[in-house]
């Protein structure tokens, strides 16, 4: 046994002593690089198997269908920050709601399954239905944002391969209130009008690629608007429209002084909540997204041209015995004033013929160009993305700029009026309407002055007058205790290329109190018919009320303290 023991050894060595022999002589630059081969074949091999291993255990472990879903998850499951008025009152914001999927391959028997989810819901299409459910697919949505009970009558069918997975729905507590303004979502939960579209664009749906606001509580977003307010001018437009028997209306509340827009309705309107009707034309944001004639409410801007240009006075006067003829062309006034009238006996008898005179002599570029610093030819600039760009003539003629004098010729959307209104009215700063909060000192920094105080003071006087002086055409606009001054404006509707007298647009620009204008009042009313025992459908008879009634329910809410001292005190020194 030893002598075996011995043998081995001796032959162990004997052949290591061989190996190494053999080694010795294989041993080179050759050998070495060829080494260098095998171990980088070697680790590329095990990085290749080991990502496929990796990839293995992760779709092992990840149910069918489940990966299709969690791309759009992080989508849908993300959270947008509340809307809220000014006051703090919820707007807008996400609640919780079940979506309906299927797993095709887990599904039993299509048939019965299609036959017993169309007991639940009835609208699903069959044919549809049966593809989705019959397919190969590992996910297939199936009926997005269901209510409780639909979902607890699904789960009691116990039907395999059919789930549930919870989303954000938006819900809008006010409905219709303020659809204009706050917009609306998609099924995605995506902002595509109104101010829920500005969050987006302003920054939130980058973060929502990003992935970063996934069941987060962001921090609401504020607007401007007063929820009180605003039911109110919606509320008496719905009043309006139905006693004037119009097709549509609208109305906004400006604060003169910071821009803030604190009502803004246009009706019809829609349910944030249901939002398919706002695809319909006639429900169209009438206040920004339509321009129109404003009519003789742009006596505001052509009389305070005509000031602040130092070619008039308040004691000028003019001949308006007899009609003006220009181009052609005849202008007339449809009201009985003196043959020979003051600047504020033009103001008052919404004179077409003392408007065209004073823009006849201010001349067409600076007739123009007072316009345009006003921002009444140019698109508006604001949060809402539905915003019209108004409409000029390409070429400036004489007879363009005496019938622009009196509304006719330009077209511009309602918020930009009421913006232009306020700085005529409010000291002559000019301040982009915002549906933001902003503060007087933020104002301040962006305002442009468009007129001198004096211009300003003396607009101030004659909207007053307008309201206070029997002459005038907004007397059914006095609110007592308010000193609401107020222009009118009745316009003929452009049908087929002519102006048709029997269809017509009245509009409405008030402010009060008149002594320090805090806000700016437009109501719009299209199509309204005389009342039943009148005859006539001017804006002095409809819109001229429904402005009052907006004031005398809004004015305590906006903290306007009534001032009932003596009415005869005069605003300004007479002219």
């Amino acid at each position: 046994m030893i002598n075996f023991i011995k043998q081995c050894r001796e032959s162990g060595e004997e052949a290591e002593t061989l190996m190494m022999a053999t080694r010795r002589s294989r041993s080179g630059p050759a050998t070495a690089k060829n080494r260098g081969r095998f171990v980088i074949a070697v680790g590329l091999f095990c990085a290749v198997y080991a990502v496929i291993g990796g990839r293995m255990v992760m779709w092992g472990m990840t149910p069918a269908g489940a990966s299709g879903y969690r791309a759009a998850q992080s989508q849908m499951m993300a959270a947008r920050p509340d809307l809220l008025d000014r006051n703090g009152e919820v707007l807008a914001t996400d609640i919780k709601t079940a979506s309906l999927y299927a797993e095709p391959r887990r599904i039993v028997d299509a048939d019965e399954a299609t036959e017993l989810l169309r007991t639940v819901l009835p609208d699903l299409d069959a044919k549809i239905l049966h593809t989705r459910l019959s397919g190969d697919a590992g996910f297939a949505w199936l009926k997005r944002e269901l209510t409780p009970r639909q979902q607890q009558d699904i789960l009691a069918l116990g039907i395999p391969g059919i789930g549930f997975r919870t989303e954000k729905k938006r819900f809008y507590p006010g409905g219709s209130t303020a659809a204009h303004v706050v917009g609306f979502v998609n099924v995605d939960n995506q902002g595509i009008a109104g101010m829920e579209k500005y969050v987006d664009d302003a920054g939130y749906s980058a973060l929502r690629s990003a992935g970063l606001n996934v069941d987060t509580d962001l921090a609401p977003v504020q607007l401007s608007l007063d929820l009180r307010v605003q039911h109110i001018v919606r509320d008496e437009l719905v009043a309006a429209i139905q006693r004037y028997r119009a097709i549509a209306g609208g109305g906004i509340i400006l604060d003169a002084k910071t821009g803030e827009v604190i009502a803004m309705c246009s009706l019809p309107d829609f349910d944030s909540n249901d939002p398919a009707d706002a695809l319909k034309p006639e429900n169209m944001n009438r206040m920004t997204a339509g321009t129109y004639e404003m009519g003789s409410t742009f006596k505001t801007f052509t009389t305070a041209m005509a000031l602040d240009s130092g070619l008039f006075t308040m004691n000028d006067t003019f001949d308006a015995s007899h009609p003006l003829r220009i181009d052609g062309f005849a202008i007339h006034d449809y009201d009985r004033h003196p043959p020979r009238i003051s600047v504020p006996e033009v103001f008052i008898y919404s004179s077409n013929i003392g408007s065209a005179l004073e823009a006849e002599k201010v001349g067409i570029e600076g007739h123009k160009a007072f316009l345009e610093k006003l921002g009444l030819l140019s698109r508006m600039h604001t949060e809402l993305p539905e915003v019209a760009t108004p409409g000029q003539p390409k070429v400036w003629k004489k007879i363009n700029s005496v019938t622009i004098a009196f509304g006719h010729g330009v077209m511009t959307t309602p918020l930009q009026t009421a913006s232009a209104a306020a700085a005529i009215l409010n000291g002559g700063y000019l301040v982009n309407p915002t549906f933001l909060r902003r503060t007087p000192e933020e104002a301040a920094k962006i305002a442009t002055q468009v007129v001198s105080k004096r211009t300003s003071d003396e607009l101030r006087y004659l909207y007053r007058l307008n309201v206070a002086d029997q002459r005038g055409t907004a007397n059914f606009a006095d609110v007592p205790g308010y000193k609401v001054g107020a222009k009118t404006g009745t316009s003929e509707k452009v049908v087929n290329g002519r102006y048709d007298s029997n269809k017509r647009r009245n509009a409405f620009v008030a402010g009060f109190p008149m002594d320090d204008p805090q806000y700016i009042v437009l109501v719009l009313l299209d199509e309204p018919k005389p009342e039943p025992g009148k005859y006539y459908a001017t804006a002095g008879w409809n819109v001229a009320p429904t402005a009052a009634a907006i004031i005398r329910r809004a004015a305590p809410l906006l903290k306007v303290k009534p001032d009932f001292g003596d009415s005869g005190k005069s605003l300004l020194v007479s002219y």
